[in-house]
């Protein structure tokens, strides 16, 4: 019994200890988690599988098919002929006949249109993967950023709070020996109620945060991960100019092959409509044995049993269709023509996007290195102005809008490291890249 309570209390700890275990990740980490188990990726994964079964099912309907059949007749009532006094039943009362086949079609142009089509229908789901993929990860650097973004918000309001705290106990205390006035207490007081509202909101914003990464990567929504990366270092780790200097080949991108794979497959209709003007021909031959008794003894070894076989071929040409086949293909050729135009449509936007992606990047690094800048001098700021408070040259006023400008420019940097983080994901995804 004690051993029995012994494995138990050691069950239980180990299930209470497995619960406490943090799964720790990197970015690329956390990138590399979610192409296996978001639900985007393991779909579009499944697409490409669908795709391939596709393509041997097209594939096999032009190959040799085998049917067989087996027909069972009994004949409840069986016709008569009669000849003068006689009466003659015919036929038997059982009939047995096994028929196997086999077929090949010889010719037909739809089928072939089919076979290439089967296999842009492969490429479309592999390139419909890429993109997904593409989108997903853009997803989890923008979701692993937001929750490096709330976490060095939270530990920057933390550490504003403390020094605020002890300002606030210091002026009070001066205060209270009559060398301060009271409007210095308050300014302080209403300086740290903000912050701490901004706290406990940034704590919300920050579990919220977390949440979204666990969808995003595939994980459980409330289960519990650690972040490895420092924002910082994240910024620093993505500024890499030389993406500025690649060259807008909107070619290259995923978006511009999907357009190009739908002109494919518009010109495939075409080749479909028109090959419905094709004959086609097939051949078939088969072979059968049929038993015919009394009385149903068909395992009888000793009964009879009748064999035939049979060789065709079918030739089917379409001769007139009252222009019904002609409108199909204009209207095919019509479809091709918008494509064609779409494709051009997403070349030029494309390029646009790009230019327009390498900039919003090139921004977000100038930025980052300015505010990084700013955040210096508004610490310099407000430091100076701390002193000056405490030593009655400053008014707690002035005191409060330096503090007012070191925070603001705290959020703004920590939002700019973000910025370089997304902004070079975001063209990373448009130029189909993720160096």
């Amino acid at each position: 019994m004690r051993k029995l309570l012994i494995l138990f209390s050691l069950i239980i700890s180990t299930i209470a200890y497995s619960q406490e275990i943090k799964t720790e990740f990197t970015l690329q980490e956390a990138i590399d988690y979610a192409l296996e188990n978001n639900r985007q990726s393991k779909n579009a994964a499944l697409d490409i599988d669908a795709a391939i079964k596709q393509k041997w099912e097209t594939t096999a309907t032009g190959l040799p098919q085998i049917s067989a059949t087996i027909d069972y007749q009994n004949a409840l009532k069986r016709n008569v002929f009669v000849f003068g006094d006689q009466i003659i039943q015919a036929g038997s009362k059982h009939t047995l006949t096994g028929t196997a086949t086999l077929s090949q079609l010889l010719f037909d142009g739809s089928y072939l249109v089919a076979l290439q089509s089967a296999k842009v229908y492969l490429e479309i789901s592999e390139n419909a993967k890429i993109k997904t993929d593409l989108e997903v990860r853009k997803s989890v650097i923008n979701a692993y950023g937001n929750v490096l973004l709330a976490k060095e918000s939270v530990s920057i309001l933390e550490r504003n709070i403390a020094v605020l705290e002890k300002n606030l106990n210091d002026i009070t205390k001066i205060f209270e020996n009559g060398l301060e006035e009271e409007e210095s207490v308050e300014q302080l007081k209403i300086t740290l109620s903000s912050v701490k509202s901004n706290l406990n909101n940034t704590s919300r914003l920050k579990d919220l945060a977390y949440q979204m990464l666990n969808i995003t990567i595939g994980k459980p929504i409330n289960e519990s991960i650690v972040v490895a990366e420092n924002l910082d270092a994240l910024a620093v780790a993505n500024i890499q100019l030389e993406l500025l200097d690649t060259t807008n080949n909107a070619e290259n991108t995923i978006d511009y092959k999907i357009a190009a794979n739908d002109k494919v497959s518009k010109e495939l209709l075409v080749k479909l409509e028109k090959s419905k003007a094709l004959p086609t021909l097939s051949a078939f031959v088969n072979g059968g044995y049929s038993g015919n008794r009394e009385s149903f003894n068909f395992t009888n070894t000793g009964e009879k049993w009748y064999g035939s076989s049979i060789f065709g071929v079918s030739l089917n040409v379409p001769i007139f269709s009252s222009g019904m086949r002609s409108a199909a293909t204009q209207r095919a050729q019509i479809n091709l023509e918008k494509s064609e135009i779409s494709l051009t449509e997403t070349e030029q936007v494309l390029n646009l996007q790009i230019q327009s992606a390498k900039s919003d990047y090139q921004f977000a690094i100038e930025d980052y290195q300015n505010k990084k800048e700013n955040l210096a001098l508004a610490e310099r700021i407000e430091k100076k102005n701390q002193t000056k408070f405490f030593e009655g040259i400053s008014s707690s006023f002035d005191l409060r809008q330096a503090q007012t400008q070191l925070y603001t420019a705290q959020q703004e940097l920590l939002q700019t490291m973000l910025d370089v983080i997304t902004k070079k994901a975001e063209l990373e995804t448009l130029l189909n890249t993720t160096i």
